[in-house]
């Protein structure tokens, strides 16, 4: 479970900084300042949508795996199914 939690603090502290870096921005008296302020904030929320979208990409394989481990489990209860068949109808 620590990889999610690990992950949304990443998230989180991304975000902060580019709140941060806002209000860094619009509190700025010299002009040099609110530049490098806002340059900041845009790459703080970069990286918050790259992780973001990391997420988004986790969560969607894992969706896919747990699908794909469903099938296999599916048809391995199947093949058990039709081997036991056989065995008791060879069996008479």
């Amino acid at each position: 479970m620590t990889g999610p939690v690990t992950r949304t603090t990443n998230l989180a502290f991304f975000l902060a900084r580019a709140d941060q870096a806002r209000a860094e921005a619009e509190a700025a008296t010299l002009d040099l300042v609110r530049e490098r302020s806002r340059r900041s904030e845009a790459a703080w929320s970069a990286l918050a949508e790259k992780a973001q979208h990391g997420e988004r990409l986790r969560i969607e394989d894992q969706k896919r795996k747990a699908a794909v481990a469903d099938a296999i489990s599916d048809e391995d209860k199947n093949s058990q199914e039709h081997f036991k068949g056989d065995f008791s109808a060879s069996a008479r």
